[in-house]
């Protein structure tokens, strides 16, 4: 087949990429068609981009510290707030000690000082009829061996409420009695007695007084702290209308 020119002042257009319209048409936009380096471009792109999530950042950040300031204030005043409630604790704690300590005091003071008391007042309840007390006397306490403390068990002397118990009282009754049913009911009363423990007769025999027989008995117990359970306490003072 023969192709003629008709025009043969115009030359034959080479077929074109279809991305050199693209790179042409960026190159006429770039900074009105004076900057003919794609690459510094480029640059300047990401730079502006840069910027621009810089600046979205700082936005952000901005409206979150505002957001937070009320909880800042808020958490501050509640930690104000907690700190007087831990003084004022430390405080009552202070004085809870200072009291404990005074009557842990009182009580190692007053720990044996009325322990005739109780003991005139459990032996008089558990005196039966026809029975009377010739004499009430300190005795001796029973020795016994001590055991040695337990490894880990020592006491704590650090503690200002921990008080000892009274030194155990051993006493001797002295009585007659003309019924020898009464002297056994005598023995059992005083084993009741949440007060008195090692009730132990000692001696028991027909005597005569006053030209009658009766039964003269010694009878040997000892003082133990009883439990608050069996303690009642009563007012010192109570007023009178």
């Amino acid at each position: 087949m023969i192709t003629v020119n008709l025009r043969p002042d115009l030359k034959r257009k080479r077929a074109r990429s279809p991305l050199a319209g693209v790179v042409e048409a960026v190159r006429g936009l770039s900074l009105g068609g004076k900057v003919k380096d794609p690459l510094l471009l480029a640059c300047v792109v990401s730079w502006v981009g840069v910027l621009g999530w810089l600046g979205y950042v700082v936005v952000s950040t901005t409206t979150e510290l505002n957001a937070l300031e009320p909880q800042l204030e808020a958490t501050r005043a509640e930690h104000k707030r907690f700190k007087a409630f831990l003084g004022e604790k430390r405080h009552q704690e202070t004085i809870r000690d200072s009291l404990v300590a005074q009557i842990g005091v009182i009580r190692t003071v007053d720990g044996d000082r009325y322990v005739w008391a109780h003991l005139m007042d459990e032996v008089t309840k558990a005196l039966p009829a026809y029975t009377w007390l010739v004499d009430m006397s300190n005795a001796a306490p029973a020795t016994a061996p001590t055991a040695a403390p337990a490894a880990g068990a020592q006491k704590d002397s650090t503690r200002s409420d921990s008080v000892a118990p009274p030194a155990a009282v051993a006493f001797v009754v002295n009585g007659r009695t003309v019924d020898i049913q009464a002297y056994t009911r005598f023995l059992r009363q005083l084993e009741a007695s949440p007060w008195i423990t090692d009730v132990t007769p000692v001696s028991a025999q027909t005597v005569v007084e006053k030209e009658r027989p009766v039964t003269a008995f010694t009878i040997r117990a000892t003082y133990r702290q009883a439990d608050s359970a069996y303690i009642r306490t009563v007012p010192l003072s109570e007023s009178v209308r």
